[in-house]
């Protein structure tokens, strides 16, 4: 896949994968089917689901350290800044041949274009009300990890929205 297909990809995974709603119900079952779907993949991250600035769902797995969490704050910044994926920040910068620093003026002690963190949407809306995110794998191994989760969750065909086929 081209970058240029990666960067369409991706943005049609953004508009795929949105909510109905989204409360302390939801990001219980979600953080829990994230947590799951590592645990399948026998990988270990730290699972971060934010609503509106507040902290709904955190999950350290074993083998993962304090630097995770720092990672999903730096990623959950980046979502909320530009209000795309960490992902598709990282990807459309890359293109750009550039760095987020360069390209934005964001500091990289608060700002990271890797993936990992995805927007919370609700249908119709448009707006980014919040974000779920992972750290603990490569940037795009971080990011699959949220769209597999997030489209089983959702009831989503992953197969029309996947990086990987």
């Amino acid at each position: 896949m081209t970058l240029e297909e990666e960067i369409s990809r991706v943005a049609l995974q953004e508009k795929t994968l949105q909510f109905e709603r989204f409360n302390t119900t939801v990001a219980w079952e979600l953080g829990s089917l994230v947590k799951a779907k590592a645990e399948a993949r026998g990988v270990a991250v730290a699972i971060d689901i934010t609503l509106a600035g507040a902290p709904l769902f955190f999950y350290a797995m074993a083998g993962t350290n304090p630097g995770n969490a720092d990672w999903i704050r730096r990623k959950r910044n980046t979502v909320m800044r530009f209000h795309k994926s960490s992902y598709l920040v990282g990807i459309e910068t890359e293109k750009a041949g550039t760095t987020l620093e360069a390209r934005t003026g964001s500091t990289p002690s608060e700002y990271v274009a890797v993936g990992g963190s995805f927007p919370i949407r609700l249908l119709g809306s448009g707006a980014v009300i919040g974000t779920v995110s992972v750290s603990g794998l490569p940037a795009r191994d971080d990011h699959n990890l949220l769209v597999i989760a997030l489209a089983d969750y959702l009831k989503a065909d992953l197969a029309s929205i996947a990086l990987d086929h």
